[in-house]
């Protein structure tokens, strides 16, 4: 059973560790899916203001 526990032990730390290894690059990630966004909805409050000033 303590052979058991220590394999699982052993599964859950290369996890966590595969996971820490690619944290930076989903970091990266999120902040341009975050910038995009941004861009998007300045681009389309200013769309919206020139809109309604044309009628």
């Amino acid at each position: 059973m303590a052979f058991l526990s220590f394999l699982v032990l052993l599964a859950i730390a290369y996890m966590l560790w595969r996971i820490m290894d690619q944290l930076p690059d989903v970091v990266f990630r999120l902040s341009e899916i975050q910038r995009d966004i941004a861009e998007l909805r300045r681009n389309q409050q200013q769309s919206q203001g020139e809109g309604g000033s044309g009628n």
